[in-house]
């Protein structure tokens, strides 16, 4: 069968992927930026990728007719005032593509919504529903809770929040119900449910065998991790309190901060388990799908994470606009370095950041992220989704990957951090050297001071950056 995936380079697209090419299907990933799309080498002749945006019209006309069935995976959780409106016009400008091919079923993935009133977030997936139910196709809904596997959004705030907080002295919202289900059993339930005659034109809420509290959840996660943790609940924390709270004690961005409060005050439980027995499965619980996760990490499998997505940062944009690093009105840092061994110096370029620092004066680094994060950047919280490999579309710290060649010997990174400008950050390999240039476009004349006022800085932070990447390990 032929499948059409939007939200390919999503972090529940990435892992739907290579399932439905194991079931047999080749697939067709849409994506709003081909630039930011790898593909893994053992499925590319199984995979057709398409550029498009589902805000442009004319771009849907790269979706081919002759499709079996559509995922219809894209979800904004920015706090812009339009966001409503936008996911709106999405998902009518797709009900009308697919409309006009031979699509015979349509599965979208939404939040389950059974409380009469919703959040902003959970009523434009609602609104996203009725919308695309409207087509002449079988439409189906799988409606998710909290998601918990490496990588997602959920696992991470708790993470973050269980390994940096001993006591948490938090809001009332910890009390609030939900079901959360491993993201192993969500990609079985959606790759189950495509054409599958009994999901025809109808929703479910999917979950695991677990109700719990955030409270209890959090604190399953700190059993499984064997840390103590406390947790106090204050009625007095407003919403917008809990945001900046979650902010900057966590690596969500802001935007998604307020998205998740909205929602979490919201009860999200399963109102029936109909699917499990539909698709033949049996849910693994909270704590296994938290222990699992942890594997994954710690063998450094984590397929995809929230983190690479937009929504980690302010950057919409796509990555081809800006991979020819500008040089007119710029100010740039050039330095030069001869190495001795290609392989280890390539090494270490692909393992910067994160976990490993940026090998010099890593404190400066640090309190560079923290000033960012004070004035709503993403600071360096972010970290890497990978130890050993970076592709295009990754974040990296307060960076994004544009471009990523061992091969060519190239690594191009586009700052994300608040700056009265743009940067870029590039390693290339030239013979036996390596050429490391920082380069910012300034932004009217603070754009200048700020460069002025780092400069100092950078002249022995980039100096120290790229001695240790040469040094022999």
């Amino acid at each position: 069968m032929k499948i059409v995936l939007t939200g390919s380079s999503g972090y529940i697209g990435k892992r739907l992927l290579p399932v439905l090419v194991e079931n047999g299907h080749d697939v067709i990933c849409c994506v709003r930026d081909s630039k930011r799309f790898a593909v893994p080498e053992s499925i590319k002749s199984k995979v057709t990728i398409v550029q498009v945006d589902l805000l442009d019209v004319d771009s849907l006309a790269n979706i081919p007719n002759d499709i079996d069935g559509a995922f219809y995976l894209v979800h904004s959780m920015s706090s812009s005032a339009d966001f409503y409106i936008q996911e709106q016009r999405s998902a009518e400008n797709f009900r009308k593509a697919m409309s006009r091919t031979n699509v015979r079923h349509v599965v979208y993935l939404s939040g389950i919504v059974n409380e009469s009133t919703l959040s902003k977030h959970l009523s434009s997936r609602k609104n996203v529903e009725m919308e695309l139910g409207k087509g002449s196709y079988n439409f189906t809904t799988l409606r998710a809770g909290i998601i918990i596997g490496s990588g997602s959004a959920s696992f991470e705030i708790m993470r973050d929040l269980v390994e940096k907080l001993p006591v948490m002295v938090a809001p009332r919202w910890l009390n609030t119900r939900c079901q959360p289900i491993a993201i192993s059993d969500v990609i079985q339930i959606l790759s189950k449910t495509m054409l599958n005659p009994q999901t025809f034109n109808a929703n479910f809420d999917i979950g695991g065998p677990d109700i719990l509290t955030y409270r209890e959840m959090l604190l399953q996660f700190a059993a499984v991790r064997k840390l103590k943790r406390h947790i106090f609940i204050v009625p007095v924390m407003t919403p917008k309190l809990s945001s900046y709270w979650l902010y900057f004690v966590t690596s969500t961005s802001y935007k998604l901060a307020v998205a998740l409060v909205d929602s979490m005050k919201i009860e999200v439980v399963c109102r029936n388990d109909e699917i499990n027995r539909i698709v033949g499965l049996t849910p693994i619980g909270y704590r296994e799908s938290v222990e699992r996760a942890f594997a994954r990490i710690e063998s450094n499998e984590v397929v995809s994470s929230w983190k690479d997505a937009f929504i980690s940062s302010s950057f919409d944009r796509n990555i081809s606009e800006f991979i020819q690093v500008p040089a007119f009105g710029c100010f740039q840092d050039i330095r030069t370095a001869f190495f001795a061994d290609r392989n280890g110096c390539i090494a270490k370029i692909w393992g910067i950041g994160g976990a490993n620092g940026w090998y010099y004066a890593n404190w400066l680094w640090r309190v560079r992220g923290a000033l960012d994060k004070m004035v709503g950047g993403v600071g360096l919280r972010r970290g890497r989704t990978s130890v050993t490999s970076l592709n295009v579309g990754d974040a990296l710290d307060f960076w994004r990957v544009l471009y990523a060649d061992q091969a060519e010997g190239r690594l191009l990174l586009f700052a994300e951090m608040k700056l009265p400008g743009e940067a870029w950050l590039e390693f290339r390999m030239e013979g036996n050297k390596v050429v490391q240039t920082a380069t910012f476009r300034p932004k009217g004349l603070s754009g200048r001071l700020y460069w002025y006022s780092v400069l100092p800085f950078h002249s022995f932070i980039f100096k120290g950056l790229i001695r240790n990447i040469i040094k022999p390990s």
